[in-house]
C-alpha cells in the first residue's frame, strides 16, 4: 500500500513538471510575439516621423533657395552652409533642427556642387518597413532598400521639371525640336516661292 501511494505522488510530482516546463515554453513564444510586434510598432513611428521631418526640411530648403533667388537671375539653386541657418529670424523657413528619428544622431548632410547643403538623410542601414504608397513629394523612396537611400533634397526625382512654353527643355540646343517625343531635329519649313505667276495677255477683242 505504501509503495503504490509512493508511486502517485512521483506521477503526480512528473506531471506537474510536464506542465510546468509546458507553461514556460508557451510564457516564452507569447513574448518572443509581443517583443517582434512592439519592436515593429516603434520602428513604424520612427519611420513616420522620419518622413515628416525629412520633407519638413526638404520644403525649408525649396524655400530658402526660392527667397535667396527672389528678384534675381540666378542659375542653379541657393542652398544654405548649416541646417541651423535656415532657423534664422525674422523668417526661419525651419522651426528647429531636428535629429535622425531612426539613427537618432546628427544627419548625413548631401552636399550640392557648388556648395550647401542641398539634403539629409538618416545614417541607418536599416531595412525599412514601408515600401509603398509614399507622400507624392517623396514618391521616389519606393522600392529603396535602406533608410540610407531616402534621400530629402531639393530638388529630387519626385519633383516635375516645368517647361516654359516655347522655352527649349534641358539638353536641348537651339534649333531641336521642344514637342516631346520628336526626332530632336529642326522640322525646316516648306520652301516659299516669291516670284509672282505670270500674268496672261487679254484676250483679243472683235468688232
Amino acid at each position: 500500500m505504501r509503495i503504490h501511494s509512493t508511486s502517485a505522488k512521483e506521477g503526480e510530482r512528473g506531471f506537474s513538471y510536464v506542465m510546468l516546463m509546458v507553461a514556460i515554453v508557451v510564457i516564452g513564444v507569447a513574448m518572443s510575439v509581443a517583443a517582434r510586434q512592439w519592436k515593429t510598432m516603434v520602428q513604424r513611428e520612427q519611420e513616420a516621423d522620419l518622413l515628416a521631418k525629412g520633407i519638413e526640411i526638404q520644403n525649408a530648403l525649396a524655400l530658402y533657395s526660392a527667397t535667396k533667388k527672389a528678384g534675381r537671375v540666378m542659375p542653379g539653386e541657393v542652398y544654405p552652409q548649416t541646417l541651423a541657418e535656415l532657423t534664422k529670424q525674422p523668417k526661419p523657413f525651419l522651426r528647429k533642427v531636428y535629429l535622425d528619428p531612426v539613427g537618432r544622431a546628427e544627419w548625413d548632410l548631401l552636399r550640392a556642387p557648388t556648395g550647401g547643403i542641398m539634403g539629409v538623410r538618416s545614417k541607418s542601414r536599416s531595412q525599412p518597413i514601408k515600401q509603398r504608397a509614399f507622400p507624392l513629394v517623396v514618391r521616389h523612396f519606393e522600392g529603396k532598400p535602406t533608410y540610407y537611400d531616402w534621400v530629402f533634397q531639393f530638388p529630387n526625382p519626385s519633383m516635375p521639371t516645368l517647361v516654359l512654353p516655347g522655352a527649349l527643355p534641358p539638353g536641348s540646343a537651339p534649333g531641336q525640336s521642344a514637342v516631346p517625343g520628336g526626332s530632336g531635329q529642326a522640322t525646316p519649313l516648306p520652301p516659299t516661292n516669291l516670284t509672282p505667276p505670270p500674268v496672261s495677255p487679254p484676250p483679243p477683242t472683235t468688232s
